[in-house]
């Protein structure tokens, strides 16, 4: 199947050296040339990056996690600066343009903050400028329920009518069991339907104390993907080369099938879910 729109997601852990917790500026060069590289070959490309939170603790030289809001979104507001920085200065050295969205849950449910976020995206795309959306951290408290932003990544995805919607983890895909303690867990090649089961399969935590995503997450962000009619992959992003795997379909994940519901709304899904 030809793409025309991709989202791509990165997590907060998969653009971090996990012994220090600071910026891997190689992976993100690596990342950034893939995507224009996607952008070169005629694809709308847009990117969901989380890691304001993790990039502001470090340079503030702070070793563990901020435990309350108020210093989250206190790192929010250093980190996101530095983080499109970072990112602005590496497209530029390929050639492309990026441009930053910043959003709450808050659009979902304003009808004219909906309209208004979807023509600014579109005009991004007719302009050949990539947009790099992140939540809103320094005003918003939804990060945590959105889950490093998986849901966010989905929520872009069926604003823009995005085809498919990559989450690029720090895992293989969705598994029978968490494969970090039983080592008989199976990989999901293929969900056609997400059923009860699945979310049995999938596990609230994460191995890290830089993101905030689980695999129930990642769940709930199929869920709104797929019924907005875009197919969604969990691929581990450890190496980003996996994203041209992913479109030549040779490569290791979990690919849930698009199932468009046009009854679906996400205002009413996240009201209830979140």
């Amino acid at each position: 199947m030809e793409r025309k729109r991709i989202i791509i997601k990165i997590g907060s852990s998969s653009l971090q050296h996990p012994e220090t917790g600071k910026v891997d500026f190689l992976k993100m060069e690596r990342l950034v040339r893939e995507l224009c590289d996607l952008r070169n070959s005629g694809m709308d490309v847009c990117l969901v990056s989380s890691g304001a939170i993790a990039v502001g603790r470090t340079f503030m030289g702070m070793t563990k996690a901020p435990n309350t809001i108020a210093r989250k979104q206190a790192c929010a507001a250093v980190g996101q600066a530095r983080l499109m920085m970072t990112y602005q200065k590496l497209f530029a050295e390929y050639h492309q343009t990026a441009g930053q969205v910043l959003l709450t849950k808050n659009t979902m449910f304003d009808l004219v903050a909906q309209k208004n976020a979807r023509n600014t995206f579109e005009e991004l795309f007719r302009m050949g400028v990539i947009p790099i959306v992140n939540e809103n951290d320094t005003v918003s408290t939804y990060e945590m329920q959105f889950g490093d932003n998986d849901t966010l990544s989905a929520i872009v995805a069926s604003l823009v009518s995005a085809d498919l919607l990559i989450l690029l983890s720090d895992i293989d895909g969705l598994y029978t069991d968490d494969p970090n303690r039983n080592p008989d867990a199976e990989l999901i090649r293929d969900v056609k339907v997400i059923h009860e089961e699945l979310y049995h399969m999938a596990k609230g935590s994460t191995g890290s104390d830089v993101g905030t995503g689980g695999m129930a997450t990642k769940l709930a962000a199929a869920k709104i993907a797929t019924k907005s009619g875009a197919d969604m992959i969990i691929a581990n992003g450890k190496d980003v080369k996996i994203l041209h795997k992913i479109l030549e379909g040779d490569f290791i994940g979990t690919l849930f099938h698009a199932n468009y519901d046009e009854d679906f709304y996400i205002s009413d899904y996240i009201e209830e879910t979140f």
